[in-house]
């Protein structure tokens, strides 16, 4: 299936490495553009850089904080001045940092702006040039945690429920524009960050099967890529009339009885 993203730049947060990466690789092979924001030094991607190049030879790389709202703007701005266009954005970037209900209020607006206040700076300061094109896309990459719960993770819960709600505000407010919007929601996703976290729980084979088994479909977990093919596809035209939705990849375990 064609997706019609040839010669489209993508922006995406957190672009180099785990659910990021994939993204970006999979918006790469679909002949998009993908710009990477990220604060992962530049020397460390030279594998992931090495292979874009295949594919383009125009792929632009921003190594910044992603909180840094004058950076975002100056990364964005830098895009369009390159391109002349810009046509989707990912706001992936975030981690759960696990501050709890016994942080300090300062810990937890730092998890805010860690997790959800970038969002909003990357959507304010590409949204002049997304409206310049029929049909961008928005793609926010939130979690079951927004809807579930996790225990331990005020900040984060609380970020990804805000961008989860703005996935369906920001969908209302961009119609009219013809930008949609959505949400994917996963749950249980295998990556690097998350092999180091199973590491320090001791017995991390186990922990894991112990996850693996309240995952319905095929009690494993979700793969990046399945992610990343979500998200490409709500980047296309083949998506032209979807916006607003919360798209839960994560094998059944949030909406399906696990008992």
């Amino acid at each position: 299936m064609d997706l019609g993203l040839q010669g489209k730049v993508i922006i995406v947060s957190g672009g180099a490495s785990g659910i990021g990466e994939a993204i970006v690789r999979t918006l790469a092979i679909e002949g998009a553009i993908p710009v990477i924001l990220d604060r992962k030094p530049f020397a460390e991607c030279s594998e992931l850089m090495d292979e874009l190049a295949i594919e383009h030879k125009n792929d632009l790389y921003f190594e910044i904080d992603i909180t840094d709202e004058q950076l975002v703007r100056k990364a964005v701005d830098t895009t369009y001045a390159c391109f002349d266009r810009i046509d989707g954005i990912v706001n992936n970037a975030g981690v759960n940092d696990s501050v709890g209900i016994d942080a300090s209020p300062a810990e937890f607006r730092l998890s805010l702006e860690s997790n959800l206040v970038h969002a909003f700076s990357l959507l304010h300061y590409s949204l002049p040039y997304l409206k310049k094109n029929h049909g961008s896309a928005v793609v926010n990459m939130g979690s079951k945690v927004a809807l579930t719960g996790q225990g331990g993770t005020s900040g984060y819960a609380a970020a990804k429920g805000g961008l989860a709600a703005l996935t369906r505000e920001w969908a209302l407010d961009l119609a009219k524009d013809h930008i949609r919007v959505n949400s994917i929601m996963p749950a249980e996703v295998w990556t690097d960050m998350y092999d180091d976290w199973l590491n320090a729980q001791g017995d991390s084979a186990q922990a894991k099967e112990k996850i693996e088994a309240r995952i319905p479909l095929g009690q494993r977990m979700t793969e990046v890529q399945e992610i990343a093919d979500s998200a490409v596809f709500l980047l296309s035209n083949r998506s032209s009339h979807t916006t607003g939705q919360l798209i839960h990849v994560d094998g059944g375990y949030v909406h399906l009885d696990r008992a």
